[in-house]
């Protein structure tokens, strides 16, 4: 076995897209409610306090998505443009986890915002139980709803990211 040097720290933020409109000409067209905006930049206001700028967003392609994280970043101050992923849209927990481990070795911080019940699953699925109680805590009994977010850290590399391998940090759900 080749030695690799130093474990890297990783950061992932799991967002849910805000509240979105309940009719539109296609599911994949629905955009956020004034509501729905509210919450993603207060949601973006919150990760400016939590972590550094994210290396990269991968969203899905859906019109709620990634309105969730236009207004989320520019209440943040940071200019990301996210990686819009039609395969992101169609993904269950286990596909989506497959194209966060296809992240770049280089990528420190990265969000992903998507749908539930994806989101939510994966969440779960990562929580290696070990975090702040308090953080899980809300998260298993809030669910996830419109506009909320995880935050994990983990050590190794994106590839390496399995079931119960990260640590939740922080769960955050908008009140507007």
């Amino acid at each position: 076995m080749q030695e690799t040097g130093a474990v890297r720290a990783r950061t992932l933020v799991l967002m849910r897209h805000a509240k979105a409109e309940n009719a539109a000409a296609s599911d994949h067209a629905r955009d956020l409610t004034p509501q729905g905006r509210a919450s993603a930049a207060e949601a973006g206001r919150w990760l400016a306090e939590q972590v550094s700028v994210p290396d990269l967003v991968l969203a899905s392609d859906a019109v709620r998505t990634l309105a969730t994280w236009r207004e989320a970043a520019l209440a943040a101050g940071w200019d990301v443009e996210p990686r819009a992923s039609a395969a992101m849209y169609a993904a269950g927990p286990e596909s989506a986890l497959d194209l966060i481990r296809e992240v770049p070795s280089d990528v420190a911080t990265l969000v992903v915002v998507g749908h539930n019940p994806t989101v939510a699953y994966l969440a779960e699925l990562l929580d290696d139980g070990t975090g702040d109680d308090d953080a899980i805590t809300r998260l298993v009994s809030m669910g996830y709803p419109p506009g909320a977010a995880t935050l994990f850290s983990f050590s190794g590399e994106w590839e390496g990211l399995a079931e119960s391998s990260a640590t939740v940090v922080a769960f955050h759900v908008g009140q507007s």
